[in-house]
């Protein structure tokens, strides 16, 4: 593993630890979008996946990007930063031993909404999406948070306004928004836990809806499962991390065989 810095915004620095397998043929890449309400996680989440991963034969290229801080940061800072990732990974894709033509996205939380939103709206489009209890709705989360965590309304710390006070940007910065038969090109893999206080399930149901109405490739693993596990051992007795990792390396070698 190496570590890069991948884009400067404003003068600072975003870094990426990048995880390459032995491999003559260049290979797909998955580029891994930590969660953490937009304001706080890191990059090191996706360590253990990032070395199950290169076992198999994908680069991986686990990133930061600009966190929330009070005013500072906002909406659309991260999901810029993911697509900077992106075009670098392109850009650089000969240096790097991958395949440009076979970019992931993956992300978990608030990560699954950078992916799932620049996956749907990048072009030249990724070939994949793997969200993770991703939050596919703001309008659904800024509702959800007003009940259930009044004080720490993570949708609006990202987006600034409060719903009622400016609706549209709430539809302008969801997935959900672009699910559309024009946009079916990437594949998806979703998965979330039916025990989800965070994020609720009905996001992603409803988003795996709207996937399957708009003919998009959609898969799924459904958990016994709370939030926060995707940054866990996959050693660990009963992981949920592991059993999902097992799903994953099925859906990416089903759409890239080699």
């Amino acid at each position: 593993m190496r570590s890069v810095v991948f884009s400067s915004p404003g003068g600072e620095a975003l870094h990426a630890d990048v995880y390459l397998p032995e491999s003559a043929a260049p290979v797909p890449v998955v580029i891994a979008v930590h969660g953490g309400g937009w304001k706080a996680g890191k990059r090191e989440s996706y360590r253990h996946l990032g070395q199950l991963l290169t076992g198999r034969g994908y680069a991986v290229f686990t990133i930061d990007y600009r966190l929330v801080n009070k005013e500072k940061n906002r909406y659309p800072a991260a999901v810029d930063d993911v697509r900077a990732a992106v075009r670098y990974v392109r850009e650089h894709a000969a240096e790097l031993n991958v395949d440009p033509e076979r970019v992931v996205l993956m992300g978990d939380s608030a990560g699954g909404h950078l992916v799932a939103l620049v996956g749907l709206t990048e072009r030249p489009a990724v070939k994949a999406v793997v969200g993770i209890f991703g939050v596919y709705d703001l309008a659904a989360q800024w509702n959800h948070d007003l009940s259930s965590r009044p004080t720490d309304n993570i949708a609006q710390v990202f987006l600034g306004p409060s719903l009622i006070d400016n609706r549209q940007l709430y539809f302008d910065a969801s997935p959900l928004s672009y699910v559309t038969t024009a946009n079916a090109g990437p594949a998806f893999l979703l998965t979330w836990g039916v025990h989800d206080d965070i994020v609720d399930p009905t996001q992603s149901e409803a988003f795996l809806l709207a996937l399957k109405q708009a003919g998009f490739y959609v898969r799924t693993v459904i958990q016994d499962a709370p939030h926060f596990w995707a940054g866990d051992p996959l050693d660990e007795a009963g992981s949920h991390s592991a059993f999902f990792a097992a799903r994953l390396l099925r859906f990416l070698d089903e759409r890239f065989p080699r």
